[in-house]
């Protein structure tokens, strides 16, 4: 999505899209482990390949890891398309952050939500990151929140 096309979310358009959206984050994040795995093995190979000249190599083995993690980075860069053509952004793969562009007192923030958060309880500046975030509802406030 082009900045000059940014969508601002409400609460309740944010939560709607989060709900869609938390499955295609759990694949790509799944993936994204699997991918370090592969890299993890892939690197011994290399170390292998590199002590002994190649010689005790299976190369059919080698490519089916390298066609392997081919195919979980291709998973991934399409799961984070589909996030991101939402107007969604995706902060952290590793934690599961995403945030959604929205307005709250005429100023530009994020709604900001955390994969194993039941839904999205915080928001922050678009100057700010995770560690900034304020509760949208002070009843949220002693829940799960980094500032008090």
């Amino acid at each position: 999505m082009a900045d000059e096309e940014s969508k601002y979310f409400s609460l309740t358009e944010a939560e709607r899209l989060r709900v869609k959206l938390e499955p295609i984050l759990i694949e790509a994040m799944e993936s994204r482990r699997k991918m370090s795995d592969v890299d993890d093995k892939i690197g011994a190979l290399a170390e292998r390949i590199s002590r002994s000249g190649g010689l005790s190599v299976s190369y059919e083995k080698a490519a089916k890891r390298r066609l392997e993690r081919n195919q979980l980075e291709q998973g991934i860069q399409l799961a984070l398309e589909r996030i991101i053509e939402t107007g969604c952004v995706v902060k952290d793969l590793d934690v599961g952050l995403l945030d959604f562009p929205a307005r709250i007192d005429d100023q530009d923030v994020y709604l900001c939500w955390k994969l194993g958060e039941d839904r999205i309880r915080f928001y922050h500046r678009q100057d700010e990151g995770f560690s900034g975030r304020k509760p949208i509802d002070p009843r949220d406030r002693g829940h799960n929140n980094p500032i008090q």
